[in-house]
């Protein structure tokens, strides 16, 4: 199902989705622009982790744009996840459903979200498989229960997600942000929608990407919220000749304050010949005004030349700006991920230095995740000024195979730098 609203009208789409969210599962409810500069400043970063493995690490320290050839090396209710390779491969902590269930071919998109209440936390994660989305649950970020597909492609032969849906973020939204009615806390859903052509198959190649949005009250049962332009979408790409003229992917959304909430995407710049990461700022979350590019391929030789992507942004504690992790694909087709930093989330976004903070693992030791890692989520925790961190991402192995992997920031204060998760310490 699908509300169409106004942009002024947003109680009532509050009341939209409570009333006509159309449920997938039975399962209980849950509670709860060209040149950019290679220079990062940010302040008196202390990054601690627990136990890891496999350390990769980035000055943040003043440094030139000079890069040397440093390219990435190289259902129904919740089951169980299977005992098969997370015990067995550092930095795995999802891996793809048993066989004949619905995600047992790949994962992938994680969306992470940790929700702190007064005598547990909880952790609800969304991510891509099967062409739709799906949830698991955990207390600890670490081990997870499946709770099966949440939300599938439309069936609305008109709309722009016929073909795949993918979570790209998700925001609750509360009385002090949007005033739903009430003051009941709704999730946001901003996803990736594509469709199929007509007369076309899922098998058929990939139609452009769009950006939608879907509300819920439980995170689960999801009702889609038609955007301004005719296929239900949030906006469409770009006009002949702009850098987004041919999709406008992964919508990764940052509330900034009351009336300024900030949308990161991506797209493939046909001048460029590389994908690039823009921004978008809108009032209510609903309606969308475009403001052009803001971080784009890196420098020859950098593990980012051949283009940035999927660029997740979380606005860090204690006034210190923005911090962006983003998947950077390299002259070999290669993907890592990167780190950059921008002091109003709008503009002057800089890297974390020439190096990715995650790359691969080596080949040679067989890695869950030595074929690429990407699609990256940061999760922001509880250390001392808050700079204690985790980062989530979809990792392939050689073989092909996909998982979903976690990795955690170390301590220093002259870098930023990520080891794959081991175990907690004790």
């Amino acid at each position: 199902m699908r509300c169409a609203i106004h942009s002024s009208a947003m109680e009532a789409t509050m009341a939209a989705a409570a009333a006509s969210a159309r449920p997938f599962t039975s399962a209980a409810t849950l509670s709860s622009p060209h040149s950019f500069s290679r220079k990062c400043a940010l302040p008196a970063a202390k990054l601690f982790s627990t136990k890891t493995s496999t350390t990769t690490s980035t000055s943040i320290s003043s440094r030139t744009t000079h890069c040397t050839s440093s390219s990435s090396s190289s259902g129904s209710g919740p089951t169980e996840e299977p005992p098969n390779r997370e015990l067995q491969h550092p930095g795995l902590v999802f891996d793809a459903g048993p066989a004949n269930s619905w995600d047992s071919r790949a994962v992938g998109s994680p969306v992470v979200n940790r929700y702190v209440g007064d005598d547990r936390e909880r952790w609800f994660m969304w991510y891509h498989a099967a062409r739709s989305i799906g949830l698991a649950v955990s207390n600890n970020g670490v081990h997870w229960e499946r709770a099966g597909p949440v939300m599938e492609p439309s069936t609305d032969w008109w709309a722009f997600d016929t073909h795949s849906v993918a979570p790209s973020e998700v925001l609750v939204m509360s009385s002090d942000k949007l005033r739903p009615p009430g003051g009941a806390a709704v999730y946001w859903l901003y996803y990736t929608g594509s469709a199929a052509a007509p007369g076309e198959d899922a098998s058929a190649a990939r139609p452009p990407s769009l950006p939608g949005l879907a509300l819920s009250q439980d995170g689960r049962h999801w009702a889609r919220i038609e955007g301004e332009h005719h296929t239900g979408a949030l906006f469409d790409a770009g006009g002949p000749g702009r850098w987004d003229s041919l999709s406008a992917a992964a919508p990764k959304v940052v509330y900034h304050s009351p009336g300024d909430l900030r949308m990161y995407y991506h797209s493939w710049d046909p001048a460029g010949r590389s994908s690039a990461i823009g921004i978008a700022r809108s009032r209510d979350g609903i309606k969308w005004a475009r403001l052009g590019r803001v971080l784009a391929a890196g420098p020859a030789g950098c593990f980012d030349e051949a283009g940035v992507r999927n660029g997740h942004v979380v606005r860090m504690r204690n006034g210190r700006g923005y911090l962006m992790a983003y998947e950077g694909v390299s002259a070999e087709g290669a993907t890592s991920i990167g780190l950059a930093v921008s002091s109003d989330g709008l503009k002057g976004w800089t890297r974390c230095g020439d190096v990715a903070v995650l790359k691969p693992s080596p080949e040679e030791e067989d890695g869950w995740d030595s074929g690429g890692v990407d699609a990256p989520c940061l999760v922001q925790m509880d250390g001392d000024g808050g700079d204690e961190w985790r980062l989530y991402y979809r990792g392939t192995g050689g073989d092909g195979r996909t998982g979903i992997g976690m990795a955690v920031s170390l301590a220093g204060n002259q870098h930023i730098s990520f080891e794959r998760w081991s175990g907690f310490r004790l």
